[in-house]
């Protein structure tokens, strides 16, 4: 029996995925990478923003048409859609035979075999699920990089965010099993863990008794393999000066300060539900760079808030322009009426929110390219994850990210063959940088 998976979203879903596929495979499922050859298909949804649940939508009904072009005979909907939308999802989408939320990733062997499933919809409570246990089989998307989920949920109230409702309260893991997942992890062949949760820098505050991230970083610090540790998705409050220096000075720990700020404007921020304000980022940001002053910057904005400005976005391309963020990426709001910011006044329109995104994206091209150029003559260790044409490999160093970071290309001619040079997937390549776009790197292997 051959079963196809489509995960969609951010690498916290992709980690559920990559856990679920384990699962079906240790009970007999064939994985097959073609969905017209499968007999079950399961789509992994995201439901964050309005385009994703659209995307999720489009992904089911294009995959539905299989059931009678192909061999399906089972379509399976998992994951933020159903947990947002409930039962009213299953009425809208007669193709799909089950619904499972977040809180049910471990009934899918259960829901693709018809064991013991009555209900069509698995809709349990997403803190009843247990965490995942550090031999979990998982079936990787990656030999050579992996994300590792340190937390699961959100405690935070931020008024644009359905991340609590679909995920629950902040619950971490314990230590020991995120460190013994990440040596399995190494010991496969992983060159590059990536941490994940829903607020990364908040682990283990939760736990009894508490523990501090840095903890956790120096714990992963001392696995053999020297893989790149990079922490994702952290929240300005909890960046102390111990954390700041577990990310700048422990072996192994990427110095990738990635720290969502959404907005700069008190006012804003305020409406959102964050609890700091723009002079407390520029502190922060400045701490860091004294701190750590090889640091990486990134965040992530948000344009056409409720009651946003034009003052506001002026504001925030003044503070994009002082920090000069390294990496920086631009979502437009995204409404819904099971948001609190939905009943907020001021609502801004969808064509004034998509100027305003244009405009900071402009604004960070250039701040990108001219960061760039710092790099021209520098050696840099590449991952190599693509080779689409002779002579040319695409790949990225450690300051940038998967999927939402530049890239790097490593050429070995230009105009004219130069010599000859391979590498295989997943390798690390010395490279000499030769020249910069906007976002990306250019450099030719030593």
């Amino acid at each position: 029996m051959k079963l196809h998976l489509v995960s969609l979203g951010c690498a916290r879903n992709q980690v559920d995925s990559e856990i679920m596929l384990g699962l079906l495979e240790k009970a007999g499922w064939a994985i097959t990478d073609n969905p017209s050859e499968a007999e079950v298909i399961v789509v992994n949804t995201c439901s964050f923003i309005e385009s994703a649940a659209q995307e999720s939508i489009d992904t089911i009904l294009e995959l539905a048409t299989l059931k009678e072009e192909g061999a399906c005979r089972k379509l399976i909907v998992a994951g933020c859609l159903p947990e947002r939308y409930r039962e009213k999802i299953s009425q809208e989408l007669p193709e799909v035979d089950f619904f499972l939320g977040t809180g049910a990733y471990n009934r899918i062997v259960d829901v693709v075999g018809e064991t013991t499933v009555s209900n069509k919809c698995l809709l349990p409570p997403p803190e009843e699920r247990p965490m995942d246990p550090p031999d979990a089989l998982r079936f990787p998307t990656s030999f050579y990089s992996a994300y590792v989920k340190v937390a699961e949920g959100c405690s935070r109230k931020c008024t644009y965010c359905i991340i609590p409702k679909l995920r629950g309260r902040m619950r971490s893991r314990p230590l020991g099993d995120i460190v013994n997942e990440a040596g399995r992890l190494i010991e496969l062949g992983a060159k590059e863990l990536n941490l994940v949760a829903q607020d990364s820098t908040s682990w283990g505050y939760d736990l009894d008794p508490a523990e501090h991230p840095a903890e956790l970083l120096k714990a992963l610090s001392k696995l053999g393999g020297n893989p790149w540790i990079r922490l994702l998705y952290g929240h300005p409050d909890r960046f102390d000066d111990r954390l700041i220096h577990a990310m700048g000075k422990e072996p192994g720990i990427c110095a990738y300060f990635d720290i969502p700020v959404q907005h700069v404007s008190s006012k804003i921020l305020k409406k959102m539900g964050r609890n700091y304000r723009r002079d407390d980022l520029a502190v922060l940001f400045q701490k860091i760079r004294n701190m750590v002053p090889e640091a990486i910057l990134r965040t992530t904005i948000i344009v056409g808030f409720p009651g946003e400005t034009q003052k506001d976005v002026e504001e925030l391309l003044a503070f994009i322009e002082e920090v000069g963020f390294d990496h920086l990426g631009v979502f437009t709001y995204s409404d819904d009426d099971d948001l609190p910011s939905h009943n907020l006044p001021g609502h801004v329109s969808k064509k004034t929110a998509i100027k305003r995104f244009e405009r900071i994206m402009i604004a960070q091209a250039a701040i990108s390219e001219k960061n760039n150029q710092k790099y021209i003559g520098c050696e840099l260790d590449v991952l190599v994850e693509e080779a689409p044409e002779d002579g040319v490999f695409i790949g990225r160093t450690w300051f940038q990210a998967p999927d939402v970071d530049g890239i790097t290309y490593i050429r070995t001619f230009d105009g004219k063959f130069s010599r000859p040079f391979n590498a295989d997937i997943g390798s690390l390549v010395r490279v000499k940088i030769t020249d910069t776009m906007e976002y990306d790197l250019i450099g030719e292997p030593l």
